[in-house]
């Protein structure tokens, strides 16, 4: 009895963090290629760009670098190519999170990137919780 109560919990905890990793880690997701899009279509994307003081190409590698990352988040790779994804991701957020308070931004902007990088990482914690996702690293 008590083995099949633990292994009801168990599955369980692995149902939930499957939830929130894919709720998370679609959120991200879907708002990293949205603004892909927006960066390659929208006038008003490239003014902000413009207003914070970056060059006009660094907008179109941002948006490439968004869809790499987003198959890389989304596709069956490895665990350390995902690695780099996530480290992409928040690097992303930090500098959006900088760039936006540097040029004196409304805060909600400047909340945005923080509430996105906390999806981030709530993916990224839910993605080694999930079985054999976890990155083992080499010891000599």
């Amino acid at each position: 009895m008590f083995l099949l109560v633990h292994l009801t919990k168990k599955t369980t905890k692995m149902k939930t963090n499957k939830i929130i990793y894919w709720t998370a880690t679609t959120i991200v997701s879907v708002m990293m290629v949205y603004s892909a899009y927006a960066y390659l279509t929208s006038a008003a994307v490239a003014q902000a760009f413009q207003h914070l003081g970056f060059p006009g190409y660094f907008r179109v590698e941002l948006a490439i670098a968004k869809l790499a990352g987003t198959v890389l988040l989304l596709a069956p790779v490895s665990a350390r190519i995902k690695e780099w994804a996530y480290a992409g991701f928040a690097i992303t957020f930090i500098s959006a999170f900088i760039a936006h308070t540097a040029s004196g931004d409304p805060a909600a902007i400047k909340i945005m990137t923080l509430v996105f990088l906390l999806l981030l990482t709530a993916s990224y914690i839910t993605y080694h919780k999930l079985p054999g996702k976890s990155l083992k690293i080499a010891t000599a």
